[in-house]
């Protein structure tokens, strides 16, 4: 609630400190007395376009202070002050607090504690978001319905990216799999025995490929062994002159040995050489065994040592392949869970829709019904729905709808968004209308400030009274200020506050002062019949203030 609202050097005001209560206030004057100056202070407190037009002539920088109380028990209520600086020449300073802001936080903080009607005024209403929210409080299932589509969304967002960890239905991963399927499909075909494979079959090559060289090696070297007159025989006739010579009996055992082993040794190579066979085919075989080892090598040893890499390598694509198994097969889960999770969606952006829809022609025709009592008996007040674009997010487009408060204001016209329609007056009804169907009992869901300019525009006589019990019923659940030229509109406000101009020292000055009593009979005599010491206006002034008090309760 606007506590306390001080202005200085803007327009005709030269100083206004006035100090406000709950309930509904009213700003009467004359046409030209600056009381509309008290919305054009208040749009700059709520953020709004700082002109330097504004600052008194003469003067160096105009300035307004609000201080709010805001919501809370009696033990606890808080206070902020906003303050807006506009200087004749410069930038302009906004403070919260005492402490510099920018205009636009000023506004997003403004925004929860004033709203503003009228031609140029700020409106928490115009956004389509608010719109929407404004829908789905006055319908009696659509926050469930809400809740319910808000819960299936982040399901499907928590899935999608779960999905995204794994890898989804990624082709790549797929492409991965199959690769390595094929590695070790090739690797294990080969069906390598042992790690020191290459190197048993580097021998046997060696062998089968010198099979002819190495026989007669052998039985060559048998001849010199074992041939007649040959080392042996030699050897044996050694020892037979050693024999019976009892000092050299040692070394004619150890002869006797030798010749032992190299008939033994001889005996090996006869019968190697003999073994051994040119076999052209298993020399084709170990060579194209070898070749193949040698190609696993070279794609999966990875500079690691020969055979022992390419089985390493094994082992790790085993792990990789089931690892990546594992994640196909929780993709696939994950995935058809999404499936599921996105058909909750739609079902729930469907109830929500039709929900919205039921409430969307009950709350036109609620706030029509206001209207005809608002002096607009031929307005039409319609909300659009439909889907918001897909664009690249399909899934926000499903679960979300733009929500559209239309007014057609008279006959013939077309129904513009409420943020085209021109005329003030009009536009201050349908907000008034508006406030009056959606505003809960405890005046939740709206800021606690409502400020009416040109809500009786063109009004006049019993309609006249409609819009004043109107703005007084609203008041009741919140603070309400009203800049008015009706005397029946004024009549029903808590309060009145008489917004005056004079000249000093050759200076239009604007002046304003809460009027009671006898001086709040002679301002509504003044409003009706421009004589505010006619006697028989101050009697009509009166009874206006005693009807308007027995309306009210």
């Amino acid at each position: 609630m606007l506590s306390e609202l001080r202005v200085s050097e803007l327009g005709v005001i030269e100083e206004l400190s006035l100090l406000l209560g709950p309930g509904m206030t009213a700003f009467t004057g004359e046409t030209g007395a600056g009381k509309t100056l008290v919305v054009e202070a208040l749009e700059l407190l709520v953020g709004g376009r700082a002109e330097p037009i504004l600052v008194r002539a003469g003067a160096a920088e105009a300035a307004v202070e609000g201080r709010f109380e805001l919501p809370g028990n009696n033990e606890r209520r808080g206070e902020v002050v906003l303050a807006r600086v506009v200087p004749a020449q410069g930038r302009a300073r906004a403070y919260i607090d005492g402490r510099m802001a920018t205009a636009t936080a000023l506004g997003e903080l403004a925004a929860g504690l004033v709203d503003l009607h009228g031609q140029h005024a700020h409106q928490s209403l115009f956004s389509a978001a608010a719109q929407r929210e404004a829908l789905d409080t006055y319908s009696a299932t659509a926050p469930q319905r809400r809740t319910e589509r808000d819960r299936a969304r982040y399901e499907v967002r928590r899935l999608e990216g779960e999905i995204a960890q794994v890898g989804g239905g990624s082709a790549a991963r797929e492409r991965e799999m199959e690769l390595l399927a094929f590695q070790l499909d090739e690797i294990r075909s080969a069906q390598i025995q042992h790690p020191d494979e290459d190197d048993r079959l580097a021998v046997e090559q060696d062998t089968l490929a010198q099979a002819a060289s190495h026989r007669a090696a052998a039985l060559a070297a048998y001849e010199e062994l074992a041939g007649e007159d040959q080392v042996l025989d030699r050897l044996g006739s050694v020892v037979g002159l050693l024999s019976g010579h009892r000092p050299l009996a040692e070394a004619a055992a150890r002869l006797r040995g030798l010749t032992t082993e190299l008939a033994d040794a001889a005996s090996e190579l006869r019968a190697a050489g003999e073994a051994l066979e040119e076999d052209p085919q298993r020399l084709a075989e170990v060579m194209a065994r070898r070749a193949r080892l040698r190609e696993l090598e070279r794609k999966y040893a990875g500079g690691r040592d020969a055979l022992e890499g390419v089985l390493a390598f094994v082992g790790e694509a085993t792990s990789r392949l089931a690892e990546l198994e594992g994640q196909s097969a929780r993709a696939a889960t994950l995935t058809a869970e999404h499936a599921a999770a996105v058909a909750e969606l739609e079902r729930a952006a469907r109830d929500l829709g039709t929900a919205r829809r039921a409430a969307a022609g009950e709350l036109a025709a609620a706030v029509q019904r206001e209207l005809r009592d608002l002096a607009m008996p031929k307005g039409r007040f319609e909300i659009g729905l439909a889907p918001r674009p897909g664009g690249e997010d399909d899934l926000r487009a499903l679960a979300a709808e733009d929500v559209t408060f239309m007014l057609g204001a008279n006959p013939g016209e077309p129904l513009l968004p409420l943020s085209r329609v021109a005329s003030g007056g009009e536009l201050a009804r349908a907000m008034l209308a508006l406030r009056l169907v959606l505003s809960a009992p405890t005046g939740e869901g709206a800021p606690r400030t409502l400020v009416f300019d040109e809500v009786d525009a063109g009004v006049g006589g019993e309609a006249a009274l409609a819009v004043g019990r109107a703005l007084a019923q609203l008041g009741q659940r919140y603070q309400v200020i009203v800049v008015t030229h009706l005397p029946q509109v004024a009549a029903c406000a808590d309060a009145q506050v008489a917004v005056t101009k004079s000249e000093v020292k050759g200076r239009t000055r604007a002046d304003a002062q809460v009027v009671t009593g006898k001086e709040r009979v002679v301002e509504l005599s003044r409003m009706l019949s421009g004589q505010p010491d006619s006697a028989t206006a101050q009697r009509h002034a009166e009874e206006l203030l005693c009807s308007a008090r027995k309306a009210g309760g």
